[in-house]
């Protein structure tokens, strides 16, 4: 016992005295990631249509970060070294994850407004070829596509009708959308605006353009999916193994979890696993 409320009182002493001796550092640091982190949050949640204050999104990052971290130390305790080393993961992964989440969300967001476009681009086509102007051709993709196009495009009218340029307006849904597509079609338009040209011929050869890249992109995603699960599955294994192992044999498997080396050995493990799954993605993931 003395010499754990020892080891208690040496670990909280050196954290003390890094903090004093790199107090301005690390206050910098702090403020990059909360506040920093919370802005980026936010601007991404912005371009999605979400709508929601910086306090929140500040007060859900510690809530899942050092929150859920006190929680997993107090489940640990009286075993010092896993409620140190699992609280601090939990409360590491509660403030990094929220990114990536917020990431993917907008990219699979992204990804089904460029699969609209091959619709909403169709329509406007069709519009021009009947006669209308391109804002009621746009009005026509409003008024018959749902979300995310129908957000987009309509901000692009609402900006147009507010005094700012057309050009202006397919410039800024370029710059809250970005892929490649969206660019292509931002460009087209705003070239053969300026020098004239055939619009609906030209949105009819982004729309073959796109729907070409798409079964590329399915194809490809067809034959790397083997791999992709492949890789699952050995990253099911070792736990899979040793929960089975654990039921057969506790006594066996209980110095792992009650043991230093048996943790250090599981975050081996754990570290291992994740670079090889990081690994495998990078190998089946291709861009097209």
């Amino acid at each position: 016992m003395l010499l754990k409320w020892l080891g208690i009182l040496v670990f909280g002493g050196a954290i003390f005295a890094f903090s004093y001796a790199y107090n301005k550092k690390l206050v910098d640091w702090l403020r990059f990631q909360s506040l920093g982190t919370r802005d980026y949050i936010v601007e991404r949640l912005s371009l999605m249509f979400i709508d929601i204050p910086p306090q929140r999104i500040l007060m859900a990052l510690f809530i899942f970060s050092f929150g859920l971290g006190s929680v997993v130390f107090l489940a640990f305790l009286p075993q010092l070294f896993p409620a140190i080393f699992f609280g601090a993961i939990t409360t590491v992964i509660g403030w990094k994850s929220p990114k990536p989440i917020v990431d993917w969300l907008y990219n699979r967001r992204m990804n089904k407004l460029v699969i609209q476009m091959v619709d909403g681009l169709s329509l406007m086509s069709n519009g021009l070829k009947s006669g209308l102007s391109v804002v009621q051709a746009m009005g026509l993709v409003v008024k018959e596509m749902p979300n995310p196009l129908h957000q987009e495009f309509s901000l692009i009218l609402s900006e147009n009708n507010l005094g700012v340029s057309l050009e202006d307006a397919y410039n800024n849904f370029a710059k809250r959308v970005k892929s490649d597509d969206v660019e292509m079609f931002v460009t087209a338009v705003n070239i053969l605006k300026e020098t004239g040209g055939n619009l609906a011929e030209s949105f009819d050869t982004i729309v073959t353009t796109i729907r070409e890249r798409i079964k590329v992109e399915k194809r490809i995603e067809a034959m790397t999916a083997q791999s992709y699960y492949q890789g699952l599955f050995l990253m099911g294994i070792p736990p899979v193994f040793g929960l089975i192992f654990y039921l057969t044999d506790p006594e066996f498997m209980l110095p792992l979890f009650t043991t230093a080396v048996g943790w250090v050995i599981i975050f081996g493990i754990f570290l291992l696993q994740a670079v090889g799954f990081f690994f495998i993605m990078k190998i089946v993931k291709i861009e097209v």
